[in-house]
């Protein structure tokens, strides 16, 4: 049975890159060992910051199922990573007073390891699946009748001597996670009665899980500092985390106190080459590059060749933020920098 992948890139090279980029969305190694990481995890759905449509929705989903006395429908989460998804599985499990079981799909390499994940299940508890478009086909497919019927068809033998048997299953809920929606064959989709995604937090809700955070870790953070990290966070929890890890190691190290000024956040993020913007060096590199071809249109692998980078890299984790800040352009002839784009440039060149 595979029960959470250790597994945190695809090869060696790639997990170096995600170790040394802060505002990598991706989980790193650190965070990986670091016990203290579920301090940052609320309790209830009710504590849980932001998504009030999707609470909203749970809400009445679970309440419903607690009044029927009967198993939650299979729910799909999706959205970029960092925004929680594993967290409401959680805490959805924890709202039915159940158990949840947590896999992830690259672990689950054969048949036999999703057979004896839902064979060890009692009724009503939940099964959280991590990045559940990765599944290879034969164990999606032992999925269907399980999801839709609570049973699995199983061959045994081969040849002539091949036979059916059929296993009944306690009834469950699936809880599915993934990054990649459209990667999520129809059949499987379709299976899920909830479907929800997960999007980007606004600056005031990254605040309020800064600062509950903060004293969680017997931080004093000011009221101005804990906003500036919030506007830098791209949107996400576990960056505004991270950051605001990095900005206690800091304070902690070079300036020997816990409490958090607005200074004293610029010193740090500077230490680490982020700025105001929340870009990083790559970031800048990745900008500086499209100035210098004076508006002509740079194709990825163009870019990735020139930055010594994995092209599906830049396309997944370092363009949909320039793009969402207006930094740059996808066009059918490749990406452009836009003004903005242009005037951060020429600004930021010489401070970095």
């Amino acid at each position: 049975m595979a029960i959470i992948s250790s597994n945190i890139g695809d090869n060696d090279f790639s997990l170096r890159k995600q170790e040394l980029r802060i505002v990598d969305s991706k989980i790193i190694p650190e965070e990986k060992r670091n016990k203290n990481q579920n301090l940052a995890r609320p309790l209830s759905l009710k504590e849980f910051v932001g998504q009030e449509k999707i609470k909203s929705s749970l809400r009445i989903a679970i309440d419903a199922s607690i009044y029927r006395k009967e198993p939650l429908e299979h729910i799909l989460l999706y959205g970029q990573p960092g925004l929680g998804k594993t967290t409401l599985a959680f805490l959805i499990a924890h709202e039915m007073n159940t158990k949840c079981r947590v896999a992830t799909a690259p672990a689950i390499e054969r048949p036999r390891d999703i057979v004896g994940l839902l064979i060890g299940l009692k009724e009503g508890d939940v099964l959280f699946i991590d990045e559940i478009h990765r599944l290879n086909r034969l164990t999606e497919e032992l999925l269907y009748s399980a999801m839709e019927d609570f049973r699995l068809d199983l061959t045994m033998g081969a040849n002539s001597g091949a036979r059916c048997r059929t296993i009944n299953l306690p009834r469950f809920t699936l809880i599915g996670a993934t990054t990649k929606l459209a990667s999520i064959s129809a059949p499987l989709r379709d299976r899920f009665g909830i479907s929800q995604k997960i999007e980007f937090y606004t600056n005031d809700e990254l605040k309020q899980i800064i600062v509950k955070f903060a004293q969680l870790i017997n931080l004093n953070l000011d009221d101005e500092a804990s906003y500036d990290l919030a506007k830098i966070s791209r949107g996400t929890p576990r960056i505004a985390l991270r950051l605001l890890r990095r900005v206690r190691d800091y304070a902690q190290v070079v300036n020997k106190t816990n409490l958090i000024s607005t200074n004293l956040v610029k010193k740090a993020l500077n230490s680490y080459q982020i700025d105001s913007n929340g870009l990083d060096s790559l970031d800048r590199r990745y900008l500086s590059f499209l100035c210098l071809n004076n508006d002509i249109p740079t194709g990825l692998d163009s870019i990735a060749a020139a930055l010594g980078d994995d092209a599906s890299m830049l396309e997944f984790v370092v363009e949909p933020y320039l793009i969402q800040i207006g930094f740059i352009m996808r066009t059918p002839r490749g990406r452009v920098l836009t003004d903005l784009g242009k005037e951060y440039i020429v600004q930021k060149n010489d401070n970095f």
